[in-house]
């Protein structure tokens, strides 16, 4: 195999041969002090070796990092992306892969990065205790009565809030306490505004405003009295520190949080514009509503009103007595066809009853003869001459006296037998 220096086009090195020449020169190095700013923390689980990436502060270069789990656990404080450290470090290049990275021997930890650090595991405590729980977080108030302003005298945060908020809506109303928004001082000047808004009758929000900076000018805000403060106001708190990348720990503690100054306005007033054109659409939309209720109800008198018996209502009456004056005819007609039959039975069972009737047979010429006494003569034997006898017609009676009875010979074939 050729050597590197022996090389040619028409006999070139192969990948493998540059790639341990590579390995073997930087081997040679030895360890070296790097500075950096670590990304990108990856601690895989089963494995002894964590995994992060060291850029450059200045320049867009990065160089995978690596170190023992035990190394990394035991910095106190801990680390987390985006601190500034200082690593002894071997370099190594991984041939297979074609790769560069720095083993690290030593870590620690150098000016912003044991900043950050500290906030992490402040708030990483705070969080154990529950004070940034989303449970705790109160609403705002649609339209308060009175807004705190927590910030510093003549500031631009003071006034973007105060502008932005009256341009919004004109007629709301401030209180502002001036408190130091940097320094040694402003962590307690902050919560002596804070306590005083928050006594305040009136104050229904409070907005803590301050514009962006560096870490240590925001350092203030990550205080943990500030923080705890913070938790225990009974008046909902808007933080507005810095702009959008800023993270202090108030933001975590307060109601809302807020981008910028700017943001915090908008979400302390409601927007009269906005307002006026939302009670334009519901009064236009009410009207809408109340137009169809109405034009809907009309629509079913109209149809009520159109029905025959709403136009005239004497026509179901007619519709009803013509209905009643049909049944009381078929009424009289069948009550009259049962009358007629049952004259026509009485008739009948009249002229049955007549015919068979004594006085039938007296007015055919038959008589019945009755003694003083009253009984009917049946036997010439039962008469003596001049008795009185009574005889019975059809239309009367008649007195007579027998002058004499003749007793008649029987006809034969009148017999009894």
């Amino acid at each position: 195999m050729p050597t590197l220096r022996d090389a040619t086009q028409e006999s070139p090195a192969p990948v493998r041969a540059v790639s341990n020449a590579v390995s073997q020169w930087i081997d040679q190095l030895g360890a070296v002090w790097v500075e950096g700013q670590l990304a990108q923390i990856s601690r895989r689980p089963g494995l002894n070796a964590v995994f992060m990436t060291l850029r450059d502060t200045v320049a867009d270069i990065s160089v995978p990092l690596t170190c023992q789990r035990t190394l990394f656990d035991s910095l106190s404080p801990p680390l987390v992306e985006g601190a500034s450290v200082v690593v002894h470090a071997r370099p190594s290049f991984y041939a297979n892969r074609g790769t560069f990275s720095l083993y690290a021997r030593q870590i620690s930890m150098v000016g912003l990065g044991e900043l950050l650090a500290r906030i992490e595991r402040r708030r990483q405590l705070l969080a154990a205790e529950g004070l940034f729980a989303p449970e705790l977080k109160r609403d705002l108030p649609f339209l308060p009565a009175r807004v705190g302003l927590v910030t510093a005298p003549n500031s631009a945060a003071e006034r973007d809030v105060l502008d932005n908020a009256r341009r919004r809506w004109p007629g709301v109303e401030f209180e502002v306490a001036y408190a130091a928004m940097q320094g040694s001082r402003s962590a307690a000047e902050v919560m002596g505004a804070l306590d005083r808004l928050d006594r305040h009758p009136v104050v229904d929000v409070i907005v803590i405003a301050r514009g962006g900076g560096s870490v240590e000018d925001l350092l203030p805000f990550s205080d943990e009295a500030l923080i705890r403060a913070v938790h225990q106001a009974r008046t909902p708190v808007v933080s507005a520190i810095g702009h959008e990348p800023d993270s202090p720990l108030l933001d975590l503690v307060a109601d809302v949080r807020a981008s910028t100054p700017t943001d915090a306005a908008k979400l302390v007033v409601p927007d009269m514009t906005e307002e006026l054109r939302g009670v334009t659409w519901a009064r236009d939309r009410l009207r809408q509503l109340v137009d169809q209720l109405v034009q809907r109800e009309q629509s079913r008198l109209d149809d009520l009103r159109g029905r025959p018996v709403m136009r005239d209502p004497r026509t179901i009456l007619d519709v009803r007595s013509d209905e009643v004056s049909e049944l009381r005819e078929r009424a009289r007609r069948h009550l009259s066809h049962r009358l007629d039959r049952a004259a026509d039975d009485i008739g009948h069972h009249r002229a049955r009853a007549q015919s068979l009737s004594p006085l039938a047979t007296l007015r055919r010429g038959y008589s019945v003869v009755q003694d003083a006494e009253g009984h009917v003569v049946t036997s010439v034997g039962a008469v003596a001459a001049k008795q009185p006898l009574s005889i019975r017609v059809a239309d009367g009676r008649i007195a007579a006296t027998a002058t004499g009875t003749e007793e008649l010979s029987t006809p034969e074939g009148d017999s009894d037998d």
